[in-house]
Parts: structure tokens; sequence; C-alpha cells
């Protein structure tokens, strides 16, 4: 085997993005809350960077020692993000170690004290809250200890999934599996609400029966004896088939039925951890002009701060008598500020942009509802704007929209779709809008299968294959007909 080195000389083209522009399409991608948060930390670290704002009412403070008034004096707020033309040509030597206020400094607030004092306390955990129960009762030590090793097994709906085997794998010298044993019942029995701890669902709803029994006195041996011999059936609606097998009528098993459904949890630890509902802050409102009829849009960025350049530093980098180095990392963070500052315009400026055509493209949807979604791809958005599909990707990610119909993701109104019987567009969402109309309207005791709701589309003029249908019907989470059913 032969080994050598050589030379080579090749031409090729590649593509590489600028700074500038990495940084721009960051900040269109990000929405109002994101660009909040990412100007405060630009804030942070570039201190030629400040608020607009904070300069408006200028003291003393500001006017550097040994400069004349004329020079120092900053221009207009709203001039800041351009360059001084009038700057200063000389810098006196003892003025070096005279700093600028830095950004912010006029502000008395503290940006991190509101922070916490507005953030919402950490919601307990469901292990916290069950251990929180367990540690009260008077058991010997070796259960006590027993149950917190099992409530560590306990999952977010309140289940004990794994075998018994695993959870005896390895345990805590001093607690053996005969603790373990001694200690599950105790937890299902004690602890609130009623059917936590249970290994199946099955075991879960049975001891939610029991409580209840117990706690109202009530016969439930209906409700037992249907979830613990026709769990499967009651799942699959072949209530005929448990009417013939347990001698029930179909009136008492519907009664049974929706006993169940109104006082059993399936999954009972959600009861005590709080659901966690991402709040949603729009990054636009949409809303109709009463005089001329026509809709408005506007960002809610009014809760953006306003920037520039620092004025001071902006004059030490043109003063040539300060030193290369201070007015090299001055430069540096100029053009960086301006950079930042003119990227949160061009998002602004391409964000308003993509929602006219949007808001012209769907208004039959803002007027009258989702069945009304007309397609609306990217590329024909990018074409209309003269601009990267890419770019509208990132406008519409993560952005939210106020809309007099309700609060919307941007993304949503982006969809395919087909034509209908007139050779109108209609979405996909607005298909699927159809699909649950159908449904909704359907006889009860006698419910559409996937056939017949392919044949009650095409009377709305919509032709869909049954494969299609069921794709969508799962989509929406809607069952089968045997299981929408009712007797």
């Amino acid at each position: 085997m032969r080994l050598d080195t050589s030379q080579h000389m090749r031409m090729e083209q590649r593509m590489k993005l600028a700074p500038r522009m990495i940084q721009s399409m960051e900040i269109l991608q990000l929405s109002t809350m994101a660009l909040e948060e990412r100007i405060d930390q630009e804030l942070a670290a570039n201190p030629v960077l400040e608020r607009a704002d904070s300069v408006d009412g200028l003291t003393d403070s500001t006017t550097v020692a040994g400069m004349p008034a004329e020079a120092a004096a900053p221009e207009p707020a709203s001039d800041k993000a351009s360059t001084n033309q009038n700057s200063s040509d000389s810098w006196e030597d003892g003025n070096r170690s005279s700093k600028p206020r830095s950004a912010g400094s006029a502000d008395d607030r503290d940006p991190k004290a509101e922070a916490i004092a507005n953030t919402a306390a950490r919601s307990m955990s469901l292990s916290e809250a069950l251990l929180q129960q367990w540690v009260l009762a008077e058991l010997p030590d070796r259960i006590l200890e027993a149950g917190k090793i099992l409530i560590d097994w306990v999952d977010d709906d309140g289940y004990i999934r794994d075998s018994l085997d695993t959870i005896c794998r390895k345990l805590p010298e001093g607690i053996r599996r005969d603790d373990i044993q001694a200690a599950w019942p105790l937890l299902q029995k004690r602890l609130e609400p009623p059917g936590i701890c249970a290994r199946n669902l099955q075991e879960s709803l049975l001891l939610q029966l029991d409580a209840l029994a117990e706690e109202q006195k009530l016969d439930l041996t209906i409700p037992q004896t249907l979830v613990r011999d026709y769990l499967e059936d009651l799942e699959m609606n072949r209530l005929p088939h448990i009417s013939r097998k347990s001698g029930l009528t179909l009136e008492q098993i519907n009664e049974a039925r929706q006993f169940m459904a109104r006082h059993l949890n399936p999954r009972p630890g959600r009861l005590l951890v709080d659901a966690k509902v991402p709040s949603v802050t729009p990054d636009a409102i949409i809303d109709i002009d009463e005089q001329t009829g026509e809709y408005r849009i506007r960002l809610t960025d009014d809760r953006l701060p306003r920037l520039c350049v620092n004025e001071v530093y902006n004059r030490m980098a043109r003063v040539k008598s300060v030193d290369e180095n201070t007015r090299h990392f001055i430069n540096n963070n100029i053009r960086n500020a301006r950079w930042l500052i003119e990227s949160i315009e061009q998002r602004r400026h391409t964000l308003l942009r993509v929602l006219r055509v949007v808001v012209d493209a769907q208004r039959d949807f803002i007027e009258l509802g989702p069945e009304y979604l007309k397609p609306l791809p990217m590329t024909t958005v990018a074409d209309q704007l003269g601009i990267h599909v890419a770019t509208v990707s990132r406008a519409v990610a993560d952005k939210y929209v106020q809309t007099p119909r309700g609060v919307f993701a941007l993304r949503q109104f982006f969809t395919g779709g087909m034509e209908n019987a007139a050779g109108e567009a209609v979405s996909w969402d607005a298909v699927k809008a159809k699909l649950m109309e159908v449904i909704a309207h359907e006889d009860k005791k006698n419910p559409l299968n996937d056939d017949e709701i392919v044949e009650a589309l095409n009377k709305l003029g919509l032709t869909l294959a049954r494969r299609t249908v069921a794709k969508y019907r799962k989509l929406c989470k809607i069952p089968p007909a045997r299981r929408r059913r009712q007797f």
C-alpha cells in the first residue's frame, strides 16, 4: 500500500450568509415576547445600545466633564440611530476616564426584580402533592419509606404502570419487597383523589367506585360489574353484547355508563396538578374599521423599547485622541446596535406585508368562520411579495394573531386544499370543519360510516376518497360509527 500527498487547485461557488443577514433572519423569526427578551439581552451586552426614552429627559449626568455643552448635548431621540454629523474633533486626555451613562441607568426600575415579582409561583408536582399527604400517615417507618419509593413511580396520570419486579430491582437498604407490597394498597386507600396509584385503568375505576359507594352510601353493583367484567366491551360500545352476557337491560347499562362518565376520572393524577395551559400573546391584532369597513392590522409591539445609539459613545468613536483599541471596540458595538435596530424595523415591515396578504386572502374566514378558510401556500405569498418562501416561513413562525373570531396561530392560515364541485378552492381545515358538521347532525342511533360520510360530503360539493375521510376523522379524534352509536 502506497501513501502520498499532493496539492490540487479547484474553483467552486459557495453561499455564505453574512452575520448581518443571519441576525436579520433570527429577529424575523422571534415572537413579540421573545423579541422583548432578546432586546433586554442586547441592552445588557452592548454598552452603546440604549433605550431612546431613557435619554428624552436628559440630565447633566450625561454631559461628559470637560466637553463643550454643544458637543455633549445629544440629538433628539428620533435621530439616535443615525450618525451624528456634528461630532467633536477633540477629546481631552483628562476626560478619558469619564464614562458615559450606561444603557438603562436613567430608568429607576429594576428589570430583574420586576421579572421575579411578575413570575408565577412554581406549581406543585404530583409527587410533591402525594408526599404531603403520605408523610402524615401514622405507619411504621419502613412502610412510609416504601410508600415514598412507590410515589416516585407514579406517572402524570396517577398510575404506577411498572411491575413490582421492576420497582423492587433496586431498593434502598432496610426496605424489602414485602414492604413495597404492603405499602401499595395503603397508598391507594389513604391518598386523594380516589383511584390514585392504580396499576391500570380498570383498577383505578374500581377504586373510585368503591370510594363513592362508601362515601355516599350508594349501591354501585352495576357499574362495578361493568368495569370488572366488561370494560373492553364498554370501550368498544358493544352494549347489546354486554346485555346478553350480563342479563342487564340496555337502559341499566346506559344509566351506569352515564353515572361513570359524570363521577369517574380515567386520569386521577390530573386532578392534583394544574393543567399547563400555555399563555398566548398575539403578535398582531386584526379588527375592522367601522367607518370604512376595511380591516386594520396592528402589531402588538408597543411594549418593545425604542432603541438608539448612545451619542457620547458615538462621538468617542470619531475622536482621534481616543485610544485605537477603544475606538475599535466602540465601532463594533455601534455597528451591532445599528444592525439590531435595522433588523427589528425590517421584521416589522415584513410581518405587516405578510399579514396584509393573509387578511386579503382569508377575509371570508374572518367574517364567516373556519369552513371558509381558503388554501394559501407560502409560495404564493412569497411570489406576491417578491421575497423568498423561507422569509415567509420565518415571518409566521411562532406568531399569533387576534381576529374577531379569536386568537389563531398565524401559520394556521397557510394551508393546502382542494377544489369543490363548483371549482372553488377549499382548505383542508375547511374540509375537516365540514366533516365535523356532518357527524354532528347524524342520527346518533344510526351513525354514518365512512362510506356514508363520503356521500354526505359529496352532496356538499366535496369529493373525497374513503381513506381520506377516515384519515381526517382520526385527526379530529372522532371514533368510528360503531363506537359513536347510542343505544
